[in-house]
């Protein structure tokens, strides 16, 4: 009997040293993205009921050094997508709406209309223009406030891209066309609708919308990037422009209360609950992306918004929620809340880590002058200046190449690389870009 005991306390202490394990190299893995400024914001993963790691890295405002805390506000984008598609399967059990109501009963004189049902707009399967495509708009005019009017018009009248429900793309204005319709079938402002059904009941204190006029000591100021020696901030995008489609502002330990609650069948009932999980197209439900991990359904969402990138990561069957939220526009947010997770399932990862710049002689990097062409209307132009290589992609700033080997250069500002490629001659004819996990082929023009 004792010995038995004995085992048992053997094995008791166990447990916490296998979750010691797992949080340190959690932390290890942000800090590295940290270190390398490639990370800025909070991390919270929890397992079972169990919070693993809750902790936050680098500035919450650079200009007094004021330092992120687990606490600390940020934009989240469309993370936002899951918390309207979840009120609009509530309006559809209190038979406010029907998910295949078509456009048309809400507004009547939207183009094609009666071919658009809610659920298309949930599933981005409506063929509406996306809105934030308009790059003019988006960099001249979010910070404005826009009426319901004003947004309508940047979508409203152009051609749907596809017949409903036959392609998917992602559509940003479908998604603000759930909120107006909230409105309509509510009869309250989406916000209020949002506050009575989901923030109010799930005590998230810390969430809401206007973040432009939030007047609260945690709330952290959006950056373009953050570096050692200079940051950029953004232009805080009002709640008016991204609305029912990524205008909400939250916290880690918000979001998982929000978890919780989608653990519990809170809200919703299970079966909407699975409803929303259930893809429709392109691994796409209602405000949920879904897919796998360990045979397992993992559903997630990011979100990207000017100064802030964020991601939610969940495995109902485990109890398992990774959120992450970064305030420098850091694009490998989602690569984190990946790797965060196979930290968990024991499955293969990789930490970044710091590339070497080389010295090349001025006359060497004139080889690589010239226009390279990667996709219809983007190209990138190398010119050298200074004795260092410069690339400038269409419609975006210069931004200085280091090179690590020989035809092989990264960028330090994102995580991006340029390998040069030649013929037999030894010329060089193109080049490849790597970025996002992505290989990118370009050909020399000019």
């Amino acid at each position: 009997m004792k010995k038995l005991l004995c085992l048992g306390i053997f094995l008791g202490t166990l447990h916490p040293a296998i979750a010691q394990d797992t949080t340190a190299k959690l932390d290890s893995l942000v800090s590295a993205y940290h270190k390398l400024h490639r990370f800025n914001g909070t991390v919270l993963v929890a397992q079972q009921g169990k919070i693993l790691l809750d902790k936050a890295y680098g500035y919450q405002r650079t200009a007094d050094k004021t330092l992120n805390e687990p606490g600390t506000i940020f934009q989240l984008g469309s993370v936002t997508k899951q918390f309207t598609a979840t009120v609009i399967l509530k309006l559809e059990e209190q038979k406010k709406l029907s998910l295949q109501d078509k456009l048309s009963k809400y507004f009547p004189d939207y183009p094609k209309g009666d071919s658009i049902t809610i659920e298309n707009l949930l599933t981005h399967t409506s063929g509406i223009y996306n809105y934030t495509n308009n790059r003019e708009f988006m960099q001249n005019e979010v910070t404005i406030p826009a009426s319901r009017e004003k947004i309508m018009g940047l979508f409203k009248d152009k051609p749907l891209n596809f017949s409903p429900g036959t392609k998917w793309d992602y559509s940003n204005s479908g998604y603000s066309m759930l909120g107006y319709i909230i409105e309509k079938a509510a009869g309250k402002p989406y916000e209020q609708v949002m506050r009575a059904y989901i923030f109010g009941p799930l005590h998230m204190d810390h969430t809401g919308f206007d973040f432009k006029n939030l007047k609260d000591s945690k709330k952290s100021t959006g950056y373009f990037n953050i570096s050692d020696t200079s940051s950029t901030p953004a232009p805080s995008v009002d709640s008016t422009i991204s609305y029912a489609a990524g205008a909400m502002y939250s916290t880690t330990a918000d979001l998982y209360k929000w978890h919780q609650a989608a653990q519990q069948y809170k809200i919703i009932s299970k079966a909407d609950w699975e409803r929303a999980y259930t893809p429709f197209m392109n691994h796409y439900g209602y405000g949920w992306e879904s897919d796998s991990i360990a045979g397992k359904r993992k559903v997630s969402h990011g979100g990207g918004i000017h100064g802030y990138v964020t991601t939610i990561v969940r495995v109902p069957e485990d109890d398992v929620c990774i959120v992450v939220l970064d305030n420098a526009a850091d694009k490998e947010v989602g690569k984190i809340g990946q790797s965060l997770l196979s930290i968990l399932y024991k499955q293969p990862y990789t930490l970044p880590y710091e590339r070497i710049a080389i010295q090349v002689p001025e006359a060497t990097l004139k080889q690589y002058e010239g226009e390279y062409n990667l996709f219809p209307n983007f190209n990138i132009v190398m010119t050298v200046k200074n004795g260092m290589l410069i690339g400038q992609p269409t419609g975006q700033a210069e931004s200085p190449l280091f090179a690590e080997k020989e035809d092989f250069f990264f960028l330090k500002i994102v995580n991006a690389q340029i390998r040069f490629t030649r013929n037999d001659n030894r010329e060089i004819t193109g080049l490849i870009l790597y970025q996002n996990d992505r290989e990118m082929p370009g050909k020399k023009i000019k």
